[in-house]
């Protein structure tokens, strides 16, 4: 099991916990925002289900029916953790007002310290997976993290909620249904969001202006190559392949501007971690350019 795989396992158990927690919790202690907020957590345990599978089948090797390995299957894991967020938002948000205004019993003073509890512990863990999925490169894990750090935000509001129920519950006595359709939005909007950026990644859209200069830079420092006429790069699970067009000396032979090529591919792989594989297509550079560099 490598580190990605280990901490969307640990999101599931510490997800798991604190949403037995917070659904005990919410029923007993008469609170729909704990209890929404328990429900979310709950759907916590899914999304980290779904980013380890993910994972676990990026890792697979490329065969001969998927020459650019299984990594799109962990984006499509983040795909689906977005839209279950939006679903499993817009279930919250119905199932907290459709009983506004109607009389409920008395909330528990203790409920606000499950909120306390998540508070924290989500707070921890949205911190590791967004520091260890931006250095694996990792969209699902990125996601779950995005799932983590609103967490914190729907644990506050849900605390909030409750802690002004309990201060005043005549003037107040609807703030703790309120709170629970403010959990719904949140887990909406996360949702939405994470869905839009791993669609992007799946219709292969280019990275950041910044990677691209640094693939251009490695390729031009290379002996022989005098430019990179294009260049595209999309990405395939954890990293990237690129697809460059290297401009070469056209009086070169075949098999020089092959060496080059070659030079430049493992250049750019061995300088830039993120990036997956590189296929070079060599083209004639322009007259000028060819004759500054005899």
């Amino acid at each position: 099991m490598n580190t990605g795989q280990r901490i969307a396992a640990l999101g599931m158990l510490v997800s798991g916990g604190l949403a037995v927690l917070k659904i005990f919790a919410g029923i007993r202690g008469h609170s729909t925002a704990v209890t929404a907020d328990g429900l979310e957590s709950a759907s916590d345990v899914f999304a980290s289900g779904f980013v380890l599978l993910g994972l676990t089948l990026a890792a697979i090797p490329a065969d001969a029916e998927h020459p650019y390995g299984h990594g799109r299957a962990e984006t499509l894991t983040g795909l689906l953790i977005g839209l279950g967020l939006t679903a499993g938002g817009a279930l919250i948000c119905y199932g907290s007002v459709q009983h506004l205004g109607e009389p409920h019993a008395p909330l528990s003073s203790w409920v606000v310290w499950p909120l306390v509890v998540s508070l924290i512990a989500k707070a921890i863990l949205a911190n590791l997976k967004f520091r260890y999925g931006r250095r694996l490169g990792s969209e699902a894990l990125r996601a779950d993290a995005w799932n983590d750090a609103i967490d914190t935000l729907s644990a506050t509001a849900a605390l909030c909620a409750t802690g002004l129920y309990l201060l005043d519950p005549p003037r107040f006595a609807d703030a703790d249904r309120y709170g629970g359709f403010v959990v719904g939005l949140i887990v909406v909007g996360v949702g939405v969001r994470v869905a839009h950026d791993t669609a992007l990644a799946l219709m292969d859209t280019m990275p950041e202006e910044r990677r691209m200069e640094q693939i251009r830079a490695a390729a031009s420092a290379v002996p022989g190559a005098l430019g990179v006429e294009k260049c595209y790069a999309r990405k395939t699970g954890l990293r990237y392949h690129v697809d460059l067009h290297l401009e070469v000396d056209p009086e070169m032979t075949v098999r020089q501007s092959h060496e080059i090529a070659h030079e430049v591919r493992l250049r750019v792989m061995q300088t830039l971690p993120w990036v997956a594989d590189v296929l070079v297509h060599v083209e004639p550079a322009p007259r000028a350019k060819a004759g500054k560099n005899r």
